[in-house]
């Protein structure tokens, strides 16, 4: 009980809108394992489609290349991991936004490492050109840092204002 913060400070119990619960602990989750899989077992579709003009020509990736992707498959994993199992274990609000505050930082860092590709990439009027890598890459990562931000904000939180209760504090 002694690494435990003091009661005062804990905020637990919140309710967890659908919309929430469907996109953070199911739908971004399985989206996040598809990466690994692509990462890892597809490895020169996967570079084909992020950049088909520098992807090798050959369908064998070459070893550090490889090293590299099958590094990305395994944050894919973490990430998946993260949401799917430690946003499951607990109801202290803390942890939910410590979590989703940390995902939204990688989602800001994973939006610029498109940088290369041209400032064009960004823009939804280009989405007749995307791929399925360009889908999980921009559109899809907005919306997750759309979510984290909404939740960071409490939007639709119920029980996220509330002061914790006096229960359990020491008199």
């Amino acid at each position: 009980m002694a690494n435990q913060p003091p009661p005062q400070t804990r905020q637990v119990g919140f309710s967890l809108p659908l919309p929430y619960r469907l996109f953070f602990l199911v739908l971004e989750p399985i989206s996040a394992l598809g990466g690994a899989y692509l990462a890892h077992f597809q490895q020169h579709d996967y570079l084909v489609l992020t950049h088909a003009a520098s992807a090798p020509a050959l369908a064998s990736v070459p070893t550090g290349t490889s090293i590299a992707l099958s590094q990305l498959a395994n944050l894919y994993m973490l990430f998946a991991l993260n949401e799917a199992l430690v946003l499951r274990s607990t109801s202290d609000l803390r942890v939910w936004k410590t979590l989703l505050f940390v995902l939204l930082v990688a989602d800001l860092g994973h939006l610029y490492t498109l940088r290369a590709l041209g400032s064009s990439i960004y823009l939804p009027w280009n989405f007749a050109k995307w791929n399925a890598i360009d889908w999980g890459s921009i559109p899809f990562v907005y919306l997750g840092a759309a979510m984290r931000t909404a939740f960071l904000a409490n939007v639709g939180i119920k029980g996220a204002g509330k002061k914790p209760s006096a229960a359990g504090k020491k008199k």
